[in-house]
């Protein structure tokens, strides 16, 4: 079953862009490796145990599907919900094995389901893509349940890195805003050329360092040490592709989610940063 809402709190070209950029990275070569890993990076501080037999959940921002393939087996029913016609075909595709998968067109204060109704959800990656992220997390914790958890992450400000470490962003941030502009075809050659000639070494160059014993958390794409190339590819077109991009200090997160309805908020702090977990009050 399909459904369509698409008023409010999206950004048309963002949403396009993003529809590109899965139809090219679709995940079908994404290795089982790098997708557990990821999953478990972004999931490690999910309480599965609390959820209830046959728990609802929301997958808001769905995209291919990459989250709800290791989600859906663990529930009932999942509802894979984005506002790109693109994204939802490859979500749909990735998930043809799952049953328990429903898909809906909608952004993300249009959601076609009741107040109150899901046992948990997660947004990641995506909420900083909106224009007004704060009444994104609300209209999302508006479809919880009270006392279900949903987990966040949105991109941080690099508040626990060096001075130096957030100038060299600084300076990238000219380069998305150049790039992000171009049609999409130059648009996914230049990221392609990114992630092969500065993200792939400098992950590299990371992993080599680790290996002889030295703490890598402030070189700029360490994280991408243990990963495959593809991962590499599909988050350069991400980072440099997006016209709309936000980030925000551990405190702003925290304080967006307190005012969003949720309690009992902590974070894992490692990386890719800042991802948060809280309940709805």
């Amino acid at each position: 079953m399909k459904k369509s809402f698409l008023n409010g709190n999206i950004d048309p070209i963002v949403v396009q862009s993003f529809g590109e950029e899965w139809q090219a990275f679709d995940q079908s070569s994404l290795s089982s490796e790098d997708g557990l890993q990821m999953f478990n990076e972004y999931f490690s501080i999910f309480p599965w145990q609390c959820l209830p037999k046959d728990a609802v959940g929301l997958d808001i921002g769905c995209g291919s599907g990459r989250w709800a393939r290791l989600v859906a087996p663990k529930i009932g029913r999942l509802y894979c919900i984005d506002p790109s016609v693109s994204a939802l075909n490859v979500a749909r595709k990735n998930l043809s094995q799952c049953q328990n998968c429903e898909f809906i067109l909608a952004g993300v204060e249009n959601i076609p389901l009741g107040n109150a109704t899901a046992d948990f959800g997660y947004a990641l990656g995506v909420l900083h893509h909106i224009p007004d992220p704060e009444k994104g997390i609300r209209s999302c914790v508006e479809k919880l349940k009270s006392g279900a958890p949903f987990l966040l992450y949105m991109y941080y400000a690099f508040d626990n890195k060096p001075w130096w470490y957030r100038w060299i962003w600084k300076i990238s941030e000219l380069g998305r805003f150049l790039i992000s502009r171009l049609p999409f075809p130059m648009r996914y050659a230049v990221s392609q050329v990114i992630a092969l000639l500065i993200y792939l070494p400098l992950a590299r160059f990371s992993l080599g360092l680790e290996k002889l014993g030295v703490n890598v958390d402030s070189i700029p794409l360490s994280s991408y040490r243990h990963r495959r190339f593809y991962s590499i590819r599909t988050d350069a077109l991400d980072r440099f592709g997006t016209r709309l991009e936000q980030r925000f200090t551990k405190a702003q997160i925290r304080s967006m989610m307190e005012n969003s309805g949720l309690e009992k908020i902590i974070f894992d702090d490692s990386e890719p940063g800042w991802v948060a977990l809280g309940y709805k009050k």
